[in-house]
């Protein structure tokens, strides 16, 4: 008769209502409906049982050296597949080796899931093992600090902080599990389904829209500055359609780079405080007006600014803006498209750029074949540059090094460059690295990194080696703390606390871990030095000595 269940059908949906499973199970069964993993960690007796559940669920357990590179691993794998990464950190000191990690996926938005350990609920207050209340100093770094109270509640927790990680705009959620909870045992709801995040999105207000492309019809030097809020909304195909309808250059910074690619007509790089300036109109796009532009100062006074994101940012612009487009990042800029009404940009202020672009790149030529030893770190990127790939997977831990690539090395495709972001939190190379290389096999997945941010997390070349990692570290080693010293001397005739020991062979130090290495002190040796090292199946550093004495020129307002 139709409606009714057989007697099989009865007991197979007894059995399922009665499957019990310890907690730890229950977590790793919430990662595994939602796709989730790997699982970033550093073994800790509190997580025992959520590994059980992950090696029963089938999810790969990725295991590192220290819990700040597990963090940052979850991160780098958000960063490179837009989806949340997940970590794993062990009570007290391994969930507070984690922090700096966790505030810096708030600052970049990264969707992050990171999974504490807890001392036993029957114990507390009693002293057990590493017992600390994580929850007051995790909860202003995420969109969700919870601490599971019973078994039974571990799965709707569980899908409460995947959602707020996912949330635009996205950042860490953080659930801790007391010892005695997760080796307890429990149902699993049956109404629990994973699915979509559903946001209520609002749309782009309909008067902000006419006022935007008012604007955008009157201008003739228009510009887009777009950052990390444009990849994380997957808005590069519709941004992409703006400019090439409208005729308007874009300058990108963070993730945004590669959402246009570096090759393409209307994108510009070393142009940007010119362009910037002299603009009647700038579109903003997912990036705040925090200390990269100046605090909004980057602009010039008469630009008039329409900030455009998935949501309403958490700070408000540091100067006042013309109109403001929060929703749906395609939404918004085909609407933006049927408002400007296939009003063109001067061609006269596409050519000025390109020429001065042009006039730029030529003035770089000195430095890029600078014949110096120790070596000038721009020459170090122009050997190393025509070896990237297209999609090669670039990654930046370091001051001026890392500046230096940010200024010079170019992205083609989205979620092809990572660096630290305005926490500017050394030591997180090695873990995206380490989530890249995972994510993306056979990918380029190359390191950029100083002697100074090696001493953070050097340690895990182990860790890319165990898990065979096929990265390919690329260091600038001067022997000093270049974005420290060369300020200081400026500012007071001398510098302290600014000083490491020169030519360190830290390429032994990874060939002691079992991986490639080799030390580069003059030009000639660097094109073989890197060849080798592309070539080597195994994860590799190239230890290049670089001149003390060359300061990066910036203008940063950091204040």
């Amino acid at each position: 008769m139709a409606g009714t269940r057989s007697s099989g059908q009865d007991l197979r949906a007894e059995s399922d209502e009665q499957a019990r499973y310890h907690g730890g199970h229950l977590v790793a069964r919430r990662l595994k409906a939602h796709g989730l993993g790997p699982l970033f960690t550093l073994s800790g007796g509190h997580l025992f049982s959520i590994y059980d559940g992950c090696v029963k669920e089938q999810i790969p357990i990725v295991d590192v050296r220290h819990e700040s590179t597990a963090a940052f691993a979850a991160e780098g794998h958000a960063k490179v597949t837009r989806r949340p990464g997940v970590c794993a950190l062990t009570a007290g000191p391994g969930v507070t080796n984690g922090i700096s990690a966790l505030a810096s996926a708030q600052a970049n938005h990264s969707p992050l899931l990171a999974l504490g350990g807890r001392a036993p609920a029957g114990r507390w207050g009693q002293g057990s093992l590493q017992e600390i209340d994580h929850i007051p100093f995790v909860r202003p770094l995420t969109k969700l600090a919870r601490t599971a109270e019973s078994t039974a509640e571990i799965p709707e927790l569980m899908e409460e902080a995947i959602a707020a990680a996912q949330r635009a705009h996205g950042g860490p959620a953080f659930l801790d599990f007391p010892l005695d909870y997760v080796f307890m045992e429990a149902p699993e709801p049956q109404e629990l389904a994973p699915g979509r995040i559903h946001e209520a999105h609002a749309h782009a207000d309909a008067r902000a829209l006419e006022r935007a492309g008012e604007l955008l019809r009157g201008a003739e030097r228009p510009v887009v500055m777009a950052g990390s809020d444009l990849y994380w909304g997957h808005g590069e195909g519709g941004l992409l359609a703006l400019i090439e309808e409208l005729r308007i250059p874009v300058y990108l910074n963070g993730l945004a780079r590669g959402c246009v690619a570096a090759d393409h007509e209307l994108f510009r790089s070393r142009t940007r405080s010119a362009a910037l300036k002299e603009a009647d109109v700038a579109l903003v796009v997912g990036v705040p007006m925090d200390f990269r532009l100046g605090f909004g100062g980057a602009f010039g006074a008469q630009t008039e600014i329409i900030t455009i994101d998935v949501a309403e940012p958490p700070r408000p612009p540091t100067r006042a803006v013309a109109a403001e487009l929060y929703g749906p990042l395609e939404e918004t800029f085909a609407a933006l498209r049927a408002a400007a009404g296939g009003a063109l940009a001067s061609e006269r202020w596409l050519a000025e750029l390109a020429e001065e672009e042009r006039e730029a790149r030529e003035g770089e030529h000195v430095g890029l074949s600078d014949g110096r030893a120790p070596l000038h770190p721009m020459r170090i990127y122009a050997e190393l540059s025509a070896m990237l790939e297209r999609d090669a997977i670039v990654i930046c831990d370091g001051g001026d090094f890392a500046s230096y690539a940010g200024r010079l090395v170019d992205s083609y495709q989205p979620g092809c460059w990572l660096d630290p972001g305005p926490f500017g939190c050394l030591g997180a190379g090695p873990g995206y690295a380490l989530a890249a290389a995972l994510a993306r096999p056979g990918a380029q997945v190359v390191l950029l990194l100083g002697d100074g941010a090696f001493g953070f997390s050097g340690m895990e070349f182990d860790t890319l080696i165990r898990h065979g990692a096929k990265v390919v570290a690329v260091m600038g080693n001067n022997g000093i703390w270049g974005l420290e010293k060369h300020p200081m001397e400026f500012v007071y005739g001398y510098s302290v606390a600014a000083e490491l020991r020169p030519g360190v062979r830290y390429d032994e130090v990874v060939r002691a871990l079992g991986g490639h290495g080799e030390l580069v002190e003059r030009p000639d040796q660097l094109r073989g030095a890197l060849e080798r090292a592309f070539a080597a199946d195994q994860p590799a550093l190239v230890n290049v000595l670089c001149d003390p004495s060359i300061a990066y020129p910036r203008k940063a307002n950091l204040a």
